[in-house]
């Protein structure tokens, strides 16, 4: 974890665990939201926003899913950072897949943070949304990035597609709820437990909500109705790396996605939706965490496996 201390960079590691272990996360604190009115200080306008993504970051790619759904590519610019993230976190650096800070030029994203909030303390993450009118960090939570995403830039994307329709948002927010605590940070609670009790709680947890997401796509295709639903593309992106990172490095082994019937068919479906497959890059993913994170694998060795077909033919109740 990277951190800035009164908006001054500090090197070494920052410790996300609390004293009895467990794996605590930090809120995000730049929360404005992009206006479809043009009140506020951030109207909705093309070329205006841009995203600092890693694609490693499960967060930060649902708003590359959304963004390309939404058919906002040439609304929307991306920077991409690369996927070691080392003593400066998230830094720009020649990779595959990588690219330059298109809108600053900074070398590391604290640099932005720094610049968006001299007296900033506290984690630098992704996703990023810029601005690059005001030089100013509109929002750092990815759950509302993608809320923006959804509907703020319609005039110029595909206003046709809502993942967010009013009429399931109670039943939506309920599940991101379970699927939030339990699974998409409770890989992290998992993996960053520093004691045994609170890994075993962790993981207990997590299967446990595994096996009830099973149970629930045995009689319906997708989480919230018979639509794919913002609840979808924030439990996929867990999903997608679940087997290739999160099963072993983070010792959440008690079982693979693809022993769950359900729940791989359902993960395979959403990445063959057109458009998904290209925001997901298991080399990155892999990468990111295999060699960030020495505490967990001070060798730093990234494994070749396991092999992962997301392109098999979707077999799962419903899907017909």
């Amino acid at each position: 974890m990277s951190y800035m201390l009164n908006g001054e960079w500090q090197t070494g590691s920052f410790e996300p665990s609390t004293e009895d272990g467990a794996f605590e996360r930090a809120d995000s604190q730049f929360r404005d939201w992009v206006s479809t009115d043009g009140s506020g200080p951030f109207p909705a306008e093309p070329d205006r926003y841009h995203l600092y993504v890693s694609l490693a970051c499960p967060w930060a790619h649902r708003t590359l899913i959304i963004r390309r759904l939404k058919k906002l590519e040439q609304v929307i610019g991306v920077s991409v950072v690369h996927p070691y993230m080392g003593d400066e976190g998230w830094t720009f650096g020649e990779c595959p897949g990588c690219t330059p800070d298109h809108v600053n030029g900074f070398h590391a994203l604290y640099q932005a943070y720094a610049l968006a909030e001299p007296s900033y303390s506290g984690i630098v993450t992704v996703p990023v949304l810029w601005d690059k009118k005001s030089r100013r960090i509109v929002n750092n939570e990815s759950s509302e990035i993608i809320r923006m995403l959804n509907s703020a830039f319609d005039q110029w994307g595909d206003g046709g597609i809502d993942f967010y329709p009013e009429a399931l948002r109670a039943e939506i927010d309920a599940v991101n709820d379970f699927v939030y605590d339990a699974v998409n940070n409770g890989v992290y609670k998992a993996g960053f437990s520093t004691e045994q009790a609170q890994y075993d709680t962790a993981v207990e947890a997590l299967f446990a909500a595994l096996d009830a997401l099973e149970e629930r796509l045995g009689s319906q295709r997708y989480l919230v109705d018979d639509r794919i639903t913002e609840a979808d593309w924030r439990l996929f992106t867990t999903l997608a790396r679940f087997d290739s990172v999160y099963y072993s490095h983070f010792k959440c082994n008690l079982r693979r996605l693809v022993d769950y019937p359900n729940l791989w068919g359902y993960t395979r479906e959403l990445y063959q939706a057109p458009g998904v497959a290209e925001t997901l890059n298991l080399e990155h993913i892999k990468q990111h965490y295999y060699t960030s994170h020495p505490t967990l694998n001070p060798s730093g060795i990234v494994p070749k496996g396991p092999a992962i077909d997301f392109d098999e033919p979707r077999r799962r109740p419903g899907s017909d």
